[in-house]
């Protein structure tokens, strides 16, 4: 059985971490059963409409989707009759798949039509049976839509960096994140590696258990490989997990470690149009400038900054 009192909000601290994921803004959530084309029975989940993405959760309270789809491409939105009283069926048309949803009521299947279609067609649809107020929120949804589309067309939505809000135990408050930090999910930054690599071949990353960090690196040019490693927040430091581990004071310290005991094979991956902006740690590694230290530019953004050190380099990835 369904709960049929309104679905509260999940709350704050869930909101950020989720929102931290997905780097897309939250439009519309609820309770959902669904049905993938891969899939005989309807599955129950929580629901999140971002962007043009429904992410799908076990519950509420959970901060991590176990699932998602990109509905962007949506070719049509067809109604199915139900011999069930109180609930509304519908069905995605996507071009690789089609998609079966079934909510809890009339009234919450005619707000998932509403809010699915005005972001796939940029437009509020007329045929939907919705009150004054709800239809405003559409409208509102149109809106910031259409200003985030504006905003993103340039670059991959799966590769914006994110402007992040602080939280207790997830952002360093004192200091910006490293400009090689995505909020993207393992495969994300697999595909953004592959994809670009004239842009480097490191990114930070959201740990699975969005509490830690996690470094995807890509190596190699003719036999490529990429490899992952966990970075733990550990009181106000933060440990590599190696064969050795290895604590340093910030997350540019970790970045700086991984350039460094590379010899520079590793360098910030950095989505900019200039594309001499990721070559410039490198140089300063090639150049014997190890020991130098560069100070944020307060006109960057995010400003980067490599700390001292004196270890001499090792190609420590090698040996793992």
């Amino acid at each position: 059985m369904m709960d049929k009192k309104p679905p509260k909000p999940a709350p704050r601290r869930i909101f950020q971490e989720r929102l931290k994921i997905t780097a897309l803004p939250l439009y519309f959530e609820g309770f959902l059963l669904v049905k993938r084309s891969e899939c005989q029975e309807y599955k129950h989940y929580w629901t999140e409409l971002r962007g043009t993405t429904l992410f799908f959760y076990s519950d509420k309270k959970s901060p991590t989707y176990v699932d998602k789809l990109d509905i962007i491409d949506l070719t049509c939105l067809t109604d199915q009759n139900s011999t069930e009283k109180n609930c509304a069926k519908f069905t995605l048309v996507l071009p690789k798949e089609e998609v079966q949803l079934k909510t809890e009521n009339a009234e919450s299947g005619e707000e998932w039509r509403g809010f699915i279609l005005t972001v796939t067609e940029l437009s509020v649809p007329l045929h939907v049976s919705l009150l004054p107020g709800q239809v405003i929120r559409l409208q509102e949804v149109l809106e910031r839509e259409k200003r985030r589309r504006i905003e993103t067309e340039r670059i991959p939505s799966s590769a914006i960096e994110k402007e992040q809000e602080p939280t207790e135990d997830y952002v360093d408050v004192l200091n910006p994140m490293p400009v090689c930090f995505y909020a993207v999910s393992r495969k994300e930054a697999i595909e953004m590696l592959e994809k670009n690599p004239s842009l480097g071949n490191m990114i930070l990353r959201p740990g699975s258990d969005s509490k830690n960090y996690s470094i995807t690196i890509r190596q190699g040019i003719d036999m490529p490989r990429i490899k992952h490693y966990k970075v733990m927040s550990v009181g106000k430091n933060y440990t590599i997990e190696l064969e050795k581990p290895v604590t340093l004071p910030n997350l540019f310290s970790v970045i700086d470690y991984f350039m460094k005991e590379t010899r520079g094979n590793l360098r910030p991956f950095i989505y900019s149009t200039d594309e001499r902006l990721g070559m410039f740690f490198t140089s300063l590694l090639c150049q014997g400038k190890q020991n130098k230290t560069i100070t944020p530019c307060p006109h960057s953004h995010p400003p980067y900054m490599i700390c001292n050190t004196s270890q001499r380099p090792k190609d420590f990835l090698y040996d793992l």
